[in-house]
């Protein structure tokens, strides 16, 4: 029987932008993973709206897209399935004024209890933003949180980074305005982005959680504009922990991230807004979805990246308008059917290296996390902090032989 697929949640109109269509963006580039330069295009690629989605997790599952309003690129190995939807097939009207999906209670209405839908709601929506990006060859739309007062926005690359230089960039905030921006910088590889609303002080911003501190089964709360209806708040549950999914684009680049899985409805038009806690925190960046095979909405199974990741590589774009990951200095191969992460390669003077890891052998665990997959050591080596030690369990198959060895990882 066919599994799902994995893609973007961003939702494309086409080649020609209409001008009466809710616009959609365009995703991921190429993850370089762990130093692993030859690492062939994912296998087993989907097809949402016209773009390719192959994505792999440690499941051995193939994920694709990410979850912007327009078109919404693809993901790495722990990169999460977006919301791309398909053509233009939101409501015309969905941009055509202030959301009013958080209606000004009534005067004898009691108020929100804390802890709530309806009082995270209330916290968070004034700080959720839709992003629409026009190039001369697209149109798209996606998300965003508002993560300062003077306009810095966090999104999904695959939902901004086609603006480049010849695309425009237009927010729409809660309160209906509609205000252009400027590309800061992106990283495909990540699939993170941030954009400034121009000239703007004071604006209402969300605060960051600690993704660290995540259990499965807590509640949780995502926001966005899927499908071009914005200001949308749908709840669920964390699912799972810690799912490395990959995803592609066109053009053949691809992005991974280290997901967290939730069953909260995720859909096209979602990618780049926030998926906070039961206080209103930003626990993470909502960006792929898993679908059916002949279906592009929510089938529960959405991905997010963690908000620790997302503030961590958002702070390096804006200061210095580039990201760099923790490095172990190794190339893996993609195509090995070990259990576990097959080195490749290693490299000189490299972390790796200098822990007398060597070429043939497979990395099976990181401290206490299981690796079944090349996919998720990039991931999880990705998650770790600069000059961080990790104990990594490795096999060596030619001497039957598994040893521990620490390793201090460098930035990349």
């Amino acid at each position: 029987m066919e599994g799902p697929h994995y893609q973007n949640v961003s939702s494309p109109y086409g080649q020609t932008p209409r001008q009466d269509a809710p616009r959609q963006v365009y995703g991921p580039g190429l993850d370089p993973g762990l130093d692993d330069a030859d690492r062939p295009a994912p296998s087993g690629p989907a097809t949402a709206g016209g773009r390719k989605v192959g994505l792999s997790t440690a499941l051995g599952l193939m994920l694709a897209g990410a979850v912007a309003a327009g078109s919404v690129t693809g993901v790495a190995v722990s990169s999460l399935g977006s919301d791309s939807g398909g053509e233009a097939d939101a409501p015309a009207a969905a941009n055509d004024g202030p959301s009013n999906s958080l209606e000004a209670p009534s005067a004898d209405a009691p108020p929100a209890e804390e802890g709530s839908v309806e009082h995270v709601a209330s916290t968070v929506l004034p700080a959720v933003v839709s992003i629409q990006v026009v190039t001369p060859g697209s149109a798209g739309e996606g998300s965003g949180s508002i993560i300062s007062q003077d306009g810095y926005v966090l999104t999904n690359h695959h939902v901004v980074g086609a603006a480049g230089e010849n695309g425009t960039i237009q927010v729409t905030l809660h309160d209906g305005r509609q205000i252009p921006a400027d590309l800061v910088a992106s990283d495909p590889a990540t699939d993170i982005g941030v954009i400034k609303i121009r000239d703007q002080q004071g604006l209402p911003t969300i605060q960051f959680g600690d993704s660290s501190q995540l259990n499965v089964g807590q509640e949780v709360v995502a926001v966005g504009a899927p499908l071009g209806l914005s200001g949308t708040v749908t709840s669920g549950i964390v699912s799972a922990l810690n799912r490395p999914v990959r995803a592609t684009q066109d053009g053949g680049e691809s992005s991974l991230i280290d997901g967290i899985q939730t069953d909260a409805a995720i859909n096209p038009g979602n990618s780049g807004g926030p998926l906070v806690d039961m206080n209103g925190h930003i626990i993470g960046m909502n960006s792929v979805i898993a679908t059916a095979s002949q279906t592009s909405g929510s089938i529960g199974l959405g991905f997010a990246i963690p908000s620790n990741f997302a503030q961590r590589v958002a702070q390096q774009l804006i200061e210095d308008g580039r990201a760099v990951q923790p490095m172990l200095g190794v190339t893996v191969d993609i195509r090995s059917q070990a259990r576990g992460a097959q080195v490749n390669e290693v490299m000189p003077d490299g972390p790796a290296a200098q822990a007398g890891i060597e070429p043939g052998e497979v990395i099976r665990r990181i401290d206490d996390r299981a690796i079944d997959t090349a996919d998720a050591l990039i991931a999880a080596v990705r998650s770790q902090d600069f000059g961080e030690t990790v104990t990594l369990e490795v096999y060596n198959p030619e001497r039957d032989e598994t040893r521990s060895v620490d390793v201090t990882l460098s930035e990349e």
